[in-house]
């Protein structure tokens, strides 16, 4: 599978991606769903189909292939907002609903306590058989990093209607005191990054048993000048120096 967190957030929380669908109160464009269980259901589907295939193709395929098999999410890196222990917990949790989401059950056999604390009820539990059966169920994990965002305690968010997108208590921003994260991209969620591409590799390796780590998507988009000549345009020094910094600190994380 290739970013099951994105279909979750995408297609049941905040209804942007196909089929969209979240929770009307959050007056996103998108028809009916409730983004307080669907995306919870939907990523516990996905990772019991993902074991499941790779049951399989362990028991029947590998042998014969000489093959490996895994799967590949998606993180922002999170950087706390301040030093304050509240807002550097509000940046723990934001990775735990991202990456850790998938990876605790990957690793560990069982979601998050972060989400088992704040989701409660609506988070499903894996049968014994399950976990068992999830946990360990890669050879490789897949990493898509593009960008990082400032995290902030937000207690407030807990009251009211439930939904994904506020039960980590985290407000997530691209800015502190005025001043980006990072350079803007084309997309407005891009803001460059680079150093985020060693942090999380190191946080993954540490917290998650050193894992077989590939980066598997890494890059950006610019806006379209359609003034530019076709020489003009491939003078691509805004990629180049993405490219360049962020292999610098990939390079920078394996020493």
């Amino acid at each position: 599978m290739n970013e099951p967190w994105t279909y979750s957030d995408g297609g049941y929380a905040s209804g942007t991606l196909a089929p969209g669908r979240c929770s009307s109160w959050q007056n996103l464009n998108c028809t009916g769903g409730d983004s307080a269980t669907e995306p919870y259901l939907v990523s516990h589907y996905q990772l019991l189909a993902h074991a499941a295939a790779v049951e399989v193709y362990k028991q029947k395929y590998q042998a014969a292939q000489n093959g490996v098999i895994g799967i590949t999410l998606v993180c922002h890196w999170i950087v706390s907002i301040s030093k304050a222990n509240d807002n550097r917990n509000a940046a723990l949790r934001s990775l735990d609903f991202m990456l850790g989401w998938f990876l605790d059950p990957l690793t560990f056999g069982d979601y998050p306590h972060s989400m088992r604390s704040l989701v409660g009820k609506r988070l499903p539990k894996f049968t014994k058989e399950q976990s068992k059966t999830v946990k360990g169920s890669f050879d490789f994990i897949g990493l898509n990093y593009y960008t990082a965002f400032y995290a902030a305690d937000a207690p407030q968010l807990n009251a009211g209607n439930k939904s994904y997108l506020t039960d980590s208590l985290a407000n997530l921003t691209t800015q502190r005191n005025g001043i980006l994260i990072g350079s803007p991209a084309a997309s407005s969620w891009l803001h460059v990054y680079p150093r985020g591409i060693r942090d999380l590799l190191l946080y993954t390796k540490e917290k998650y048993h050193n894992p077989l780590i590939y980066i598997t998507e890494n890059g950006i988009d610019e806006f379209n000048n359609e003034t530019l000549s076709l020489e003009e345009a491939l003078i691509d020094n805004h990629r180049i120096e993405y490219y360049h910094s962020h292999l610098w600190y990939l390079r920078k994380a394996m020493k």
